[in-house]
């Protein structure tokens, strides 16, 4: 045998027998393990809570220097927060919170003494960084789980009751505090092993890898560089390694217990299972889809499931219960995750039905359809009828449908045939003075609308600014579409359209360049948009407005300081408004000092207020109107009798109703408010007579919107039908068997057309 086989063995005899007196010496006085001066316990525990401080603030601030936790190979990415409670999505791993303590995380390393006196792998010491290393396929010792608890200054190390002892005592080094890598890995069960070749320590977790070399403050996690806050280094053949570091790169929530002087890492290392089932509804007899999710802590491969009470198809309804668990590389299962789910009766497709209250009819003769379709869930979510008129004008059979959709799209359809003879009880003219519903329209000779007397009304103002901002009413540029100041009550109307090419949005600055604190009240709000339809954005409007003003439900106050400038009627400025489509805002508002207004449109992103001084002013149309007008609000009161012979009220005409007049304040010139959009009418007939048909009839063209009869909203037509010309109408209100007083809340809906004008007719006798 040759001198160097010689001392090899010598030496390996040597290390053996040191390291059993060790495990002795620790076993009988495990005080002497873990005694320390009390200074140093001190600048411990004041290390730990500094580099825990730090840690805490790199992860949150996303600093270079914060090693990442190692992210795991499957399911979803869950982060971890470096000396706090950790909270990953799968709500595995939570760090205790008890009374004085902090989190902190730590890692031991060389070689283990267990508790029955037994040692771990432990090599020939041909060089100090060898001794940390297991065998050599880089299998470490499987951790048992749960909490680690390591003492400071000490080598002790507790684990599910059993005592270990680290390669080196946790230690301070110029101010960072250091553990034994190799224990600590053990502990968790991680894999460890030796690059000859590039002198680096690797830890391998799953398919990631950590790397460190010794005396260096760069680590790699799956090649990427890290910084340490101090230098990884050899103290008796024991690898060390800065503690916050390694457990952020490890993924370990820990705590520091000040008091006991002791670093508590928690070991969960249990996988995560999870499922969701796609279906909102379960039927027996559907095949049910099950989504998986699972995710190991440690990255570990998942390679096994197992599932309880899962059917790929469930025969019958009632309440079951299915469980999922998942088994990682290491044979681990996680806890199972149950879901108890609700399986329904097979959803049966609605039936369509429907009865008339008669089989035969006379032409003119009201027909009363009687829905009588039925939905095992009582879920019918779409009703259409074709040819249900309400009463025919020739003879002959009349087929009759209807079609209903259920909620989940099963849809059943029913017909029936209904006999109109060859007597007339009603002519088409009276049938629908008589019978068409609030809110429908129906078609008639509007040539008679202009023989018919002009009720001789005439009104009163009430003070109330109106600033409509309607032109230029498509906008082909950022700008300033108007400027205008008020105080008191202030009424906005602002209609317009985006022609820019950019998405956009609209905004209204108001100012206070007074030297007192100002109040802006708004005290409704109808808003609309944005939508390419002119009309539906002028109809909603409107409808919004008048409920606003029955429920009081958009009441906002503003505080405005001196010098200071907010967006108010903020509904405006809420969604962008793309290329072509149509915004439309109504709003009363009371301010007790004037403020300075600007309705600005910018691009989407731009800041309002920073972009406020360099727009430009655009100019008019000159097609719309803009304008600031005074007593915009109308007061019609006429005390004598209508409907007793057909008549009818104009409004809009310029003529009975006088246009308002004020100023462009942008271009400086007077302005007539043509059709007196943004005018609220508020018209009260004291004396309506008997059996009186009230309705709407457009004389400019198309009109869309809504009036306010009696404080009920009726609309003008029903639906998205709009009246279309003048030979329609569309009823308003029928007074009964009395005379009534009836009260009418109307403005002009923008996208409609002026004039228009309210119909009082007599109802024909009814038979």
């Amino acid at each position: 045998m040759n001198l160097k086989k010689k001392l090899s063995i010598f030496t390996t005899l040597a290390v053996l027998q040191a390291f059993a007196v060790g495990s002795v010496n620790a076993q009988s006085a495990p005080q002497d393990d873990t005694a320390s001066v009390n200074t140093a316990k001190v600048e411990s525990v004041e290390v730990l809570k500094k580099e825990q401080t730090i840690a805490e603030s790199e992860v949150k601030t996303g600093s270079s220097n914060a090693s990442s936790s190692i992210p795991s190979t499957k399911g979803k990415e869950t982060g971890t927060l470096t000396g706090t409670e950790s909270t990953p999505k799968t709500n595995i791993e939570k760090s205790a919170i008890d009374g004085g303590e902090t989190t902190t995380k730590e890692t031991s390393t060389g070689s283990t003494t267990i508790q029955d006196g037994s040692t771990e792998d432990v090599e020939t010491p041909a060089t100090p960084a060898q001794i940390e290393q297991p065998s050599i396929d880089g299998n470490s010792a499987v951790a048992s789980g749960g909490n680690l608890t390591l003492y400071m200054n000490s080598n002790k190390m507790e684990q599910d009751g059993n005592t270990y002892l680290a390669g080196q005592p946790m230690t301070v080094k110029n101010g960072v505090s250091y553990v034994a890598i190799r224990a600590l890995v053990d502990r968790v069960g991680y894999g460890v092993k030796y690059d000859n070749k590039t002198k680096e320590t690797i830890i391998i977790s799953g398919d990631n890898e950590l790397r460190f070399k010794t005396n260096s403050t760069v680590y790699t996690v799956n090649g990427e560089s890290r910084t340490m806050k101090g230098p990884a280094y050899q103290q008796k053949n024991t690898f060390m390694v800065p503690l916050t570091s390694i457990t952020q790169a490890l993924n370990i929530t820990y705590k520091v217990n000040q008091s006991a002087k002791t670093v508590v890492l928690n070991l969960n290392t249990k996988p995560v299972a999870s499922f969701v089932i796609s279906q909102k509804e379960i039927f027996a007899g559907d095949k049910v889809d099950y989504v998986t999710s699972s995710s190991s802590p440690n990255g570990l491969d998942i390679l096994d499931e197992r599932w309880t009470g899962r059917q790929e198809s469930f025969d019958q309804a009632g309440t079951y219960t299915i469980s999922y668990q998942v088994q990682d590389s290491n044979g681990q299962w996680s806890d199972p995750y149950s879901m108890t789910i609700q399986v329904l009766n097979p959803n049966l497709p609605p039936v369509a039905m429907f009865t008339t209250d008669k089989e035969q009819y006379k032409m003119g003769e009201k027909i009363t359809y009687i829905d009588q379709s039925t939905d095992d869930e009582n879920s019918i979510d779409k009703t259409v009828w074709e040819n249900n008129s309400l009463a025919f004008f020739e003879p002959g059979p009349k087929t009759v449908t209807l079609t209903v959709t259920d909620n989940h799209g099963a849809t059943d359809t029913y017909s029936k045939v209904i006999t109109i003879t060859n007597e007339t009880l009603y002519s088409f003219s009276d049938f629908n003075l008589l019978f068409t519903p609030v809110g429908q329209k129906f078609t008639f000779n509007g040539g008679e609308v202009t023989s018919m007397e002009k009720v001789p009304y005439t009104y009163t103002d009430e003070p109330s600014l109106l600033i409509r901002s309607n032109s230029p009413e498509t906008v082909n540029t950022e700008g300033i579409v108007y400027k205008e100041s008020s105080s008191g009550q202030t009424r906005f109307m602002i209609h317009h359209v985006n022609n820019t090419g950019k998405r956009v949005k609209m905004y209204v600055i108001a100012t206070n360049n007074n030297s007192t604190p100002a109040v802006f009240e708004q005290q409704n709000m109808g808003f609309a948009g944005p939508t390419p339809y002119a009309t539906v954005a002028g109809k909603l409007s409107i409808d919004k407005w008048f409920k606003s003003i029955q429920t009081g439900a958009d009441q906002k106050k503003e505080v405005i300081q001196p010098g200071e400038s907010k967006l108010i009627l903020t509904e405006l400025n809420k969604t962008p408004m793309k290329e072509g489509q149509v915004i439309s805002l109504y709003s009363d508002a009371y301010s007790d000092y004037s403020l300075d207004y600007n309705v600005i449109l910018v691009e989407e992103n731009k800041d309002p207020f920073e972009a406020l001084p360099m727009l430009p002013v655009l100019d008019r149309d000159g097609v719309h109107n803009r304008g600031t007008y005074p007593n915009a609000t109308r007061i019609i009161t006429y005390d004598q009798q209508v409907g007793a012979k057909p008549a009818r009220l104009p409004l809009g005409d310029n003529s009975s109703d006088p246009n308002l007049v004020g100023t462009d304040p942008m271009a400086y010139t007077d302005a007539s408010n043509a059709g007196n959009f943004g005018v609220l009418y508020k018209i009260t007939l004291n004396n309506v007579a008997p059996r009186t048909l009230i309705s709407f009839n457009p004389r400019g063209g198309k009109y869309s919107g809504v009036a306010l009869v009696n404080n009920q909203v009726v609309p003008i037509a029903d639906g998205n039908v709009a009246v279309s010309n003048s030979s329609e109408q569309s009823v308003l209100y029928r007074t009964g068997a009395y005379g009534e007083s009836v009260t009418i809340l109307f403005s002009a809906a923008p996208g409609s057309n002026l004039p228009v004008s309210l119909l009082f007719t007599p109802l024909p006798s009814e038979k």
